[in-house]
């Protein structure tokens, strides 16, 4: 055991000055982070040896990916401080407070960074709702007083816009709250409102620590937000009708005094 150890210790100590001696000067000066969108430029150069290994798990999952549920009028894309797909999965969340409350919600709230695509132009199959809302995020229903909702707005504007459904915030630049309106109406500090989000917001995560203050918390059954979208794109497909959005004003950026 003895000289085991110390044959480890010696194996050890060659390697941390193996690597000593091979060090290059150089140190990290930073990190950065960011979305790389998965495009079919990805198959311009492709391998033959590749494609024939994933050809018979390709056939399954297209054959579940691909089939045609819908079509979007216009491409939708997310970004701050309001856009037009961030602001249709609010809808569709704000709306699906039906599930639980036998109403749509007063304010429904959805992060940008949940929303990990875009929706092209023309064709909506399964795979674009997945690639859109690829998370195991729920329905989550709160209520909350007029003062904490409020205080949630503010955290929205602090990070520059979030996506938001039955509410108009004005903003400055530096991502200050000047105003807040539900329904078109000044917040009531004492009013109970009703708001719809993911249950990874509802945990007060992504800074949105105003969601733990919330008075109740109802998860309806079956209420993944990735099966809400689909059923919200083949409803409009059952009605003839294109999935369509844009922006409205809801979050509306001032420049600061």
């Amino acid at each position: 055991m003895e000289m085991k150890l110390v044959k480890g210790m010696a194996v050890g100590f060659l390697a941390g000055w193996l690597l000593a001696g091979c060090s290059s000067g150089y140190s990290l000066a930073g990190v950065e982070g960011g979305r790389i969108a998965i495009t079919d430029k990805y198959d311009r150069n492709t391998d033959p040896e590749a494609l024939n290994i994933l050809k018979p798990y390709q056939q399954k999952v297209d054959s579940i990916m691909k089939p045609v549920i819908g079509h979007s009028a216009k491409a939708l894309s997310a970004y701050r401080p309001e856009s037009p797909l961030s602001n249709w999965i609010a809808d569709v969340l704000r709306q699906s407070a039906v599930r639980a409350i036998g109403r749509p919600a007063d304010v429904a709230v959805m992060n940008m960074g949940g929303i990990r695509n875009a929706m092209p132009e023309g064709e909506i199959t399964y795979g674009t709702i997945y690639e859109i809302a690829p998370f195991e995020n729920a329905l989550c229903v709160l209520t909350m007083d007029g003062a904490t909702l409020k205080e949630l707005f503010a955290e929205i504007a602090s990070v520059h816009g979030e996506g938001l459904s039955g509410a108009a915030l004005q903003i400055d630049e530096e991502g200050n709250l000047q105003d807040a309106k539900v329904n078109g109406r000044p917040v009531e500090e004492k009013k109970v409102y009703t708001v719809a989000t993911i249950d990874y917001l509802a945990e007060g995560n992504d800074r949105m620590m105003a969601f733990r203050k919330a008075q109740s918390k109802t998860f309806p059954k079956d209420a993944l937000l990735r099966g809400l979208l689909l059923d919200a794109v083949k409803q409009c497909e059952q009605k003839g009708q294109f999935v369509s959005a844009q922006v409205e004003g809801r979050i509306k950026v001032s420049a600061s005094n």
